[in-house]
């Protein structure tokens, strides 16, 4: 079996000797290390590391040896929240937003989700995955090893279908861990704009059961927002897909708060995420729950709309992860590193909680930490290896530079 060792690691960073979930509070602060370091992997999996000190005795003629001196290894980046499967791309809108534009004025002129909903209708399953196999090997260049993605720009059951069977061939073509996530509630399309409810229903009895017997997902997501769909609306679908084995999701509290992360908590959300907008009464609502506190400081940036409020969160003894949010309307890039910098930038985050936010909490936003997110022996071998840095700060602090010289995802070099 194809062995790997990775010696003179200037740090290996986000050490787990043994698995845990997520971090959450004060221990988000705390980020485990070890500084002139080793890293054995065998096949796709960790096997073994610690310090150079103390590297064991290896069978050198056959194992393979990389000296990464100057260099650090950090476990690969785990994104929960994408939308990267979509057709074309949404530069008129952009200059509508510079010009002045809301995001809520452009989708009233039918910009927005149903204006990629329109492109999407009329691109090929296979033009669709080239253009997302695109995307797949940009994010994995970057550093990432887990990536969620989302329906949603469908809003019918044949394009919707499309959108999902694009992902499950992905899923077969990369070696990066996938989630498939059902967004079938995105927004209501034209054809339903005054009977939203039929939507739902439609989504509810004809599109679930065929995403369920296909094993298409293997999640429910829904946009839980003035405008879009009702906190009981919310609770509708989230039943629904947990009846057919999806696990919930929610977008929510984007602009407004409006009882979405109550109703995430009450069907036992894996995440919830955006919260650009949080009450008292949200934040007191996710303490002691298992729901995962997603942000996007990506779209915050882009759309120029408050940041999630990370500081009042974490010191409520909150957990939170960061995501990407990749998409052609509010975030279109998949960029890990920038979502930790801007993190850290924006929100007041340090490295530290802005890299356990990236890494094991994203990866438990995806249902994945037993396998990704950390470097803890008998997880999958997913990491990066720097450039020399000075420090693991390094990453937020050269916020537009490309600090990445090589990923590799199950051992292998990608």
């Amino acid at each position: 079996m194809r062995k790997l060792l990775f010696t003179n690691i200037k740090e290996l960073v986000q050490v787990r000797e043994k698995g845990i979930s997520f971090v959450a509070g004060a221990k988000m602060d705390v980020l485990p290390t070890i500084q002139d370091a080793y890293l054995l992997t065998e096949g796709d999996y960790i096997v073994d590391f610690g310090r150079m000190a103390d590297i064991p005795k290896i069978d050198f003629s056959s194992t393979h040896v990389e000296d990464v001196t100057g260099k650090m290894i950090f476990p690969a980046w785990c994104d929960s929240h994408t939308h990267l499967v979509y057709a074309g791309h949404r530069e008129g809108e952009f200059v509508d937003k510079i010009k002045g534009l809301s995001y809520e004025e452009i989708a009233k002129r039918g910009g927005g989700i149903l204006n990629s909903a329109k492109k999407l209708a009329a691109t090929t399953e296979e033009e669709l995955l080239r253009e997302s196999s695109v995307r797949i090997e940009e994010i994995i260049a970057q550093g990432t090893g887990a990536v969620e993605i989302k329906s949603g720009y469908g809003l019918s059951i044949d394009a919707e279908l499309k959108m999902l069977r694009v992902i499950r061939r992905l899923k077969g073509y990369f070696d990066i861990q996938i989630k498939a996530t059902f967004l079938g509630a995105h927004a209501v399309p034209e054809k339903y704009k005054n009977n939203k409810q039929a939507y739902l229903q439609l989504l509810v009895e004809e599109l679930m059961p065929m995403i369920a017997e296909e094993k298409l997902a293997d999640y429910v997501d829904i946009f839980c927002e003035s405008g879009y769909f009702s906190a009981k609306d919310t609770e509708y679908i989230l039943k629904a897909g947990k009846y057919h084995g999806l696990a919930p999701k929610i977008h929510v509290n984007q602009f407004t708060s409006i009882g979405g992360v109550q109703v995430g908590v009450k069907y036992d959300a894996l995440s919830v995420d955006h919260l650009e907008v949080m009450t008292d009464e949200d934040i007191d609502a996710l303490k002691g729950t298992k729901t995962m506190p997603v942000a996007l400081p990506g779209c915050s940036f882009f759309l120029g709309i408050p940041y999630t409020p990370a500081r009042t969160m974490i010191q409520a003894g909150l957990p939170l992860a960061l995501a990407s949010d990749f998409n052609p309307g509010s975030t279109p890039t998949g960029n890990m590193n920038f979502v930790v910098a801007t993190a850290c930038i924006k929100m007041k985050m340090t490295p530290e909680e802005a890299i356990n936010a990236a890494t094991i909490n994203g990866a438990y936003a995806m249902g994945l930490e037993k396998q990704v997110g950390s470097i803890t022996k008998g997880k999958l071998a997913n990491f990066f290896i720097t450039k020399p840095l000075h420090s693991y700060a390094s990453i937020p602090y050269f916020f537009a530079s490309n600090l990445i010289e090589k990923t590799y995802l199950r051992g292998f070099t990608v």
